[in-house]
């Protein structure tokens, strides 16, 4: 960890607490210390149940793409290690840029080659952005029209959030299954920008595109070949998403509300989406919006809608952070 992380997460706490702060002056704090008195034990230990079982999964995924027969596996923790590194940097970086590169460097003091770190978390990759793209088009067409009727402001930062991950899908699964299409079609406006703007950097640019998309197609065709391998990592994807989307509902519940999953679920997914867009790390500030704007259809209480967020944030963002920053310090013995 460098100095640009650490400045990270300063930086990170430094808004939050200002967002805190701010949430805190607009409810009364006796209503607030009432309300917390009453939330639903059980359904708070599910809630990190749920989280657990997530990180879980995304490890598990790891093992299986890092298996090879007759060579030796590093211990499981080792891999829960690597996905909470993950958390972490995706927490402290914008965009969440920082956890692939933080996850290469895990690996790799688990005695695994940048080589093959790598082809395991663009397999990885390509898998998780199959996985995403029906819950995202299921949760849009089902969702936003009624996100649209009643929060027409935040809605259109949903649909840009939405067609960006959706294109980049979409470009991803030309890759897989239109290889030569695509790697023509990106010749042809490399080359005319090129035409338009004479510059090596464009050239550059258009260079590394095409080994990006070699190696992704490189990476899917060693995903195709090993239909087992992948039909196990596809359902784990499926759970973990599952079940890192359905922690606000557990959330409600322990709040006393009443609510429906798949109605809270897919309200979580268009929070995603519009999280998506904020350029800051953990998209603080946004995060919050977002929340206080969407659940308000299931909570009608100010004081419960800022524990609900409080819960929610802490679940899903600070307690990444904490466990990511004690495995960090964690270093595995190599294994290979």
């Amino acid at each position: 960890m460098n100095k640009r992380h650490i400045i990270g997460i300063l930086f990170v706490l430094l808004i939050s607490c200002i967002v805190i702060c701010k949430e805190l002056s607009t409810i009364n704090i006796a209503t607030l210390i009432k309300d917390a008195n009453l939330i639903n034990v059980f359904y708070c230990v599910l809630i990190f149940v749920t989280l657990a079982f997530s990180f879980l999964c995304e490890s598990f995924i790891l093992v299986i793409l890092n298996y090879e027969q007759n060579s030796l596996i590093p211990p499981f923790w080792s891999f829960v290690r690597v996905s909470l590194v993950q958390s972490l940097f995706n927490a402290i970086t914008p965009m969440s840029t920082g956890g692939q590169p933080a996850q290469i460097v895990a690996l790799k003091q688990m005695g695994i080659s940048v080589g093959k770190a790598t082809s395991v978390l663009l397999m990885k990759f390509i898998i998780y952005q199959i996985s995403v793209f029906g819950i995202y088009i299921f949760a849009f067409v089902t969702c936003f029209q009624s996100i649209l009727a009643k929060f027409d402001g935040i809605a259109v930062f949903i649909f840009i959030g939405f067609i960006l991950h959706i294109s980049s899908i979409i470009f991803l699964l030309f890759i897989l299954f239109a290889h030569n299409f695509t790697v023509k079609l990106t010749k042809k406006i490399g080359n005319f920008l090129f035409y338009l703007i004479k510059s090596k950097k464009l050239s550059n640019w258009q260079n590394n595109v095409l080994n990006q998309i070699n190696n992704f197609y490189v990476e899917g065709e060693k995903l195709r070949s090993n239909k087992m391998k992948l039909f196990c990592c596809f359902c784990l994807t499926l759970l973990q998403l599952l079940c890192f989307y359905s922690v606000p509902f557990f959330i409600l519940l322990a709040l006393n509300l009443n609510c429906s999953w798949l109605a809270v679920t897919k309200i979580n997914v268009m929070n995603t989406l519009f999280m998506s867009i904020v350029p800051i790390p953990g998209a603080e500030g946004g995060a919050e919006f977002g929340f206080q704007k969407l659940f308000s259809t299931f909570i009608d209480s100010k004081s419960l809608l800022v524990l609900a967020l409080f819960l929610w944030r802490f679940a899903t963002y600070f307690l990444e952070i904490i466990l990511g920053l004690i495995f960090w310090t964690m270093k595995p013995k190599k294994h290979y």
